[in-house]
């Protein structure tokens, strides 16, 4: 069985953006004008976003020579050994999954400040419930669902924004102040987070109606997440004031009530539901068709590879992120470390986008004649400034934040035991069940010859 190819360039594009925007990305917005002096944080963005569409056209050139759910699995698979990749992929995986841990808990302080008679995490039940109900029933019907979430989403913070740039009469504080090199480095770094996931809709490579969407989706989508962001956060630090914006967890509210008032309160509730929901629902769509493939390629338990006859989707797979995402969100709301994992998904994402830059690289010298779809122009410039400049900005977040480093060296080493001592179980476990299927079937064959 096969899954659907119903998928056009519309919703990749907002898959690609719903995953990145999340409620969880304007406390590191926040963080990035926090790093610098003036109203620069536009500059800080802009430039995270053009690095990141250096990692995107890696993506591409890599998608189009190998168009697979297992995605960044079977990149670094080819370009340097299975276990490194394994290792390196399911590390993501999991960091991705924290991601949801962190948009909960930012969801979590916006509606105990609205709606404080209502539970939080009744909300996150009821809108993890929904779009796993979705994701289960049809991919056509999830990527709708997202279209019209992630559009309006993005439309409306761009009205936000100018407004808010309107009560100031568009007039800015030092746009071009960042206060020296090593607050605009961190600001870039951290920046970096703004974007994380906007790759993972190359697992959809199975699902579109023509593969090179995925490459002109990605683009697309990093191009107007960095405008929308830089746009949006400018607007933020001109009407409120920094120190009251990054003390808090939920600065998107404080600044909707300061330009609009008690409307201004509802509306960005309402926006932010949307952008969590943006989120559960692309890293359902994401994360699962990993999980699926990589059960498929017999690195994970096989009942993950499980496609439902009815609605051909990987239930197994999307109901294990449901459990998942329930489970790191109660946690995340108990003990309140969220910044922490933003930062780990920053630094995870640059060591990823240094890892596509790299990869792209090898791959044209151990296989230059290999179809490539899309190659991107300028030689290996684009590739090279990928792998160097996503190291560097891995590195600042580490010496920045220690604890990032710690965290993801203990994934690392809980992610390579996993590899190196269960993964060779499920493939034995495979290839005994494969062996005594086919010595099942060789005595009917004989039989039959005999009786003719």
């Amino acid at each position: 069985m096969q899954l659907k190819k119903v998928l056009t360039l519309r919703t990749v594009v907002a898959t690609s953006a719903g995953l990145t925007l999340s409620s969880s990305t304007f406390v590191a917005a926040v963080q990035v004008a926090g790093f610098l002096a003036g109203d620069a944080a536009w500059l800080a963005i802009l430039t995270g976003g053009l690095l990141c569409m250096t990692a995107a056209l890696c993506f591409s050139e890599l998608n189009g020579m190998i168009p697979s759910a297992a995605g960044i699995r079977l990149y670094f698979s080819r370009a340097f050994n299975d276990r490194t990749a394994l290792t390196v992929s399911i590390l993501y995986m999991a960091v991705i999954l924290g991601v949801i841990g962190a948009e909960s808990y930012v969801l979590a302080e916006i509606l105990n400040e609205a709606l404080p008679s209502v539970p939080p995490m009744v909300w996150i039940l009821v809108m993890f419930l929904a779009v796993t109900a979705m994701n289960i029933i049809g991919l056509k019907l999830a990527g709708g669902f997202q279209d019209t979430i992630t559009y309006g989403l993005m439309l409306s913070l761009v009205t936000l924004a100018f407004i808010a740039l309107a009560r100031v009469d568009f007039h800015l504080t030092a746009p071009m102040d960042t206060g020296g090199a090593m607050g605009l480095i961190n600001a870039v770094a951290v920046g970096v987070f703004l974007f994380v996931g906007f790759e993972w809709v190359t697992p959809l490579a199975e699902e579109v109606t023509h593969s090179r969407l995925i490459s002109r989706g990605m683009l697309l989508a990093v191009g107007l997440l960095s405008i929308i962001y830089a746009v949006f956060t400018v607007g933020m630090t001109a009407t409120v004031p920094r120190a009251a914006l990054t003390g808090s967890p939920i600065p998107q509210l404080i600044f909707a009530r300061t330009i609009l008032g008690d409307i201004g309160v509802v509306w960005m509730v309402t926006l932010t539901l949307a952008a969590s929901i943006t989120t559960f629902n692309a890293g359902l769509i994401s994360v699962s068709r990993f999980i699926y493939a990589s059960a498929r390629e017999h690195v994970l338990p096989p009942v993950f590879s499980k496609i439902s006859m009815r609605f051909f989707t990987p239930w197994v797979a999307v109901f294990t992120i449901f459990i998942i995402g329930v489970a790191i969100s109660t946690i995340v709301l108990f003990t309140h470390r969220y910044l922490v994992l933003v930062n780990m998904a920053a630094a995870m994402e640059s060591i990823i986008y240094a890892l596509a830059g790299l990869a792209v690289i090898v791959l044209r010298r151990k296989m230059p004649y290999a179809n490539r779809p899309y190659r991107i122009p300028s030689g290996y410039i684009i590739p090279g400034v990928s792998v160097v400049v996503f190291s560097i900005l891995a590195l600042a977040i580490f010496v920045t934040f220690p604890q990032v480093f710690f965290y993801l060296t203990l994934g690392l080493l809980i992610c390579a035991w996993y590899v190196s001592r269960v993964v060779p179980v499920i493939k034995q476990k495979y290839q005994a069940k494969k062996s005594a299927a086919r010595k099942r079937r060789r005595p009917m064959i004989q039989t039959t010859k005999a009786g003719d």
